[in-house]
């Protein structure tokens, strides 16, 4: 078993928005960002690896077992943290562990301890007086604490200080050095994603755009730069996407250094996540 995520020809359809055709593939040991815009079909897609929402067509496999035969079985190995906390606002940390040691075999009090000493957590204070950042730091604490294989995280470090992010970010890298450990992460937050993540799948409008490697994406895309006169020179075929301002043309390419060899003189720079996402949803790009 290679995949902590094996998704294919996932559908499922609303009224006025369908998630079609999705291919995702999380390998063991390795970190993918999900990206996409509000609404692109991000939490839609969690919803339905957890079976809170039911698939219209295509399968879901969790380490290699089917996501609704095998799902009692498989959610003993997945921690999900949520962008909201979902603990009862009059609940004290030492109450949530006693919930969760009802819910969970491998659940581990005091792993769970630790993380909130780690993380200074108060254990005398209920929910409700938790800043978001403490909201946050306690429902990773606690999705850690039953000795997971795979984290699935929806926008859990947005609306976070850069401290409190970078904390987290650290501990995400320190679960997946066991190789047999697996994050699945939906940011906004490219930014995150370019330091941790080892694959990036991004969505738009309910579609696959690209699943690639992190290091693919870095050294292959870029950002070529040129006048009015050298725009009409380059071949339709190599552009991926074309903004203009009153400082020239900015073109996304696919292939950076086949671009360098081929327009001589003509910057290209690096491109970042951001930049790619900018061009699919504000630019548009071509197909």
């Amino acid at each position: 078993m290679n995949s902590a995520i094996e998704i294919n020809h996932l559908t499922k359809h609303f009224t006025g928005f369908s998630l079609e055709d999705l291919q995702l593939n999380l390998p063991c040991g390795s970190i993918m960002g999900f990206i996409g815009e509000n609404g692109a079909g991000k939490t839609t897609t969690i919803k339905l690896i957890l079976n809170q929402l039911k698939k219209d067509t295509g399968s879901i496999k969790i380490f290699g077992l089917d996501h609704i035969t095998d799902e009692k079985r498989i959610k003993e190995d997945i921690g999900v943290v949520f962008d909201e906390s979902y603990f009862h606002e009059n609940l004290r940390p030492k109450q949530i562990s006693k919930v969760m040691n009802q819910m969970f075999q491998n659940w581990d009090e005091k792993l769970f301890l630790d993380h909130l000493d780690r993380f200074q957590i108060p254990l005398n204070k209920t929910t409700k007086e938790f800043s978001r950042g403490m909201k946050m730091k306690l429902s990773i604490a606690t999705a850690l604490s039953h000795h997971p294989k795979l984290l699935i995280l929806d926008e859990a470090t947005s609306g976070l200080d850069p401290i409190v992010r970078n904390e987290i970010l650290d501990l995400f890298l320190e679960f997946i050095q066991d190789e047999s450990h697996s994050i699945l992460l939906s940011s906004h937050i490219t930014s995150d994603l370019e330091k941790v993540a080892d694959y990036i799948t991004f969505i738009h409008q309910g579609k696959l755009v690209l699943s690639e490697s992190k290091d693919h994406l870095r050294y292959n895309y870029g950002m070529l730069l040129c006048g009015a006169s050298d725009f009409s020179a380059i071949d339709k075929e190599d552009i991926l996407g074309h903004r203009q301002s009153r400082f020239g043309h900015e073109i996304l390419v696919k292939d950076k250094e086949a671009m360098k060899r081929k327009y001589k003189g003509l910057t290209i720079d690096q491109v970042s996540l951001e930049d790619i996402m900018l061009f699919y949803v504000k630019e548009g790009v071509h197909k």
